[in-house]
């Protein structure tokens, strides 16, 4: 077989746990930071490498909504679109499911209306210039449920993108606990208007967080999803009911949610049954790419090229695509793999 760099670079993907603002490249965040000063985002190379060097998830936080609050204009979340879609097609990514959040935006004035037509514009090109297919997963921070919850859904059955695709809750998950109630009630709310639920959960809190999930959040995937591993009995759940979880490994280094790739469970999640894809997350923010979690995944966590196409099929399984482009791109990955074996 061709080399494993070979492989990863010519196998077909689908990206499902990914945030367009912590998407956004080192050169794009540098010069939006230059063009609205002032917002406590470093204006060079060196010192914004080391802004990205987080204590733990709380700083990452901070910092994430330091980023956001470069994007000031419509034709900012436009450009954002454009540049990932850039980035993501040239690792061969035909699909993403991209988590955005319009609360930050909302809270600057730009009327959810506005919002969604910069998603639009920019999904467009991204469309017409990278073949690139896109949906959107509406989320709000957990720790601001109170706020930003019910705004978060009415965007989202009111103003929806053309490509909405679900709904989602992330940040800090121990924030969660005095806004359970509207949490819940919004998540019932989306799954009756037909909107897929994908809720971040177990990425920095315990398994319960994910039984809430489960049990009352409508949850179709799980986002990181990796303390389930703490509990054998959620572990057999996951497995028996091919409960998608999307695992994002570097993320999960870097936030000091695991202390190294080599201690992250995936081969664990792996071997125990469970349906897990692999992500990115906030790639320039951690200093990867999705195409960096294959071949992490392959040198440091031991899986083979059947492996990770494995992996690759799953995010295609997982998706919210239509059959007929999930059936083209499981083809698509099956001759990669047999060409390469």
């Amino acid at each position: 077989m061709e080399s494993i760099d070979a492989f990863v670079a010519e196998l077909p993907k689908v990206e499902l746990h990914v945030h367009l603002v912590g998407s956004a490249s080192a050169e794009t965040v540098l010069e939006l930071a230059r063009r609205h000063p002032d917002r406590g985002v470093p204006r060079t190379a060196e010192e914004l490498r080391r802004f990205y060097e987080f204590r733990d998830f709380p700083h990452f936080i901070e910092v994430y909504k330091a980023v956001s609050g470069l994007i000031r204009e419509p034709e900012d979340i436009a450009d954002l679109v454009r540049g990932v879609a850039r980035d993501l097609a040239a690792q061969r990514v035909r699909y993403v499911e991209m988590q955005f959040g319009p609360a930050a935006f909302r809270r600057i004035g730009m009327p959810d209306a506005v919002i969604t037509e910069a998603l639009d514009v920019g999904t467009r090109d991204a469309l017409a210039e990278h073949g690139l297919r896109i949906g959107y997963i509406l989320e709000f921070p957990g720790q601001t449920a109170g706020e930003d919850a019910v705004p978060t859904l009415t965007h989202a059955l009111e103003h929806p993108p053309e490509a909405l695709t679900g709904f989602g809750i992330g940040g800090i998950e121990a924030g969660r606990a005095p806004y359970r109630d509207v949490i819940r009630d919004v998540f019932a709310a989306a799954a009756a208007a037909g909107l897929h639920c994908v809720p971040h959960a177990g990425e920095t809190t315990g398994a319960e967080t994910v039984w809430e999930a489960i049990d009352f959040l409508h949850a179709e995937r799980i986002g990181h999803g990796i303390r389930s591993m703490d509990d054998p009995r959620l572990v057999a759940y996951l497995a028996e009911r091919q409960l998608p979880v999307d695992v994002s490994p570097t993320s999960n280094v870097r936030t000091r949610c695991v202390p190294s790739l080599a201690a992250h469970p995936l081969p664990s999640m792996l071997d125990a049954g469970l349906f897990v894809t692999l992500n990115s997350d906030d790639p320039p923010m951690f200093g990867t790419t999705l195409s960096n979690e294959y071949l992490a995944a392959g040198r440091e966590l031991g899986l083979s090229a059947a492996g990770l196409a494995g992996l690759a099929a799953n995010g295609v399984r997982a998706s919210f695509l239509d059959d007929a482009a999930k059936e083209s791109l499981l083809g698509e990955i099956a001759t990669v793999l047999a060409a390469h074996e």
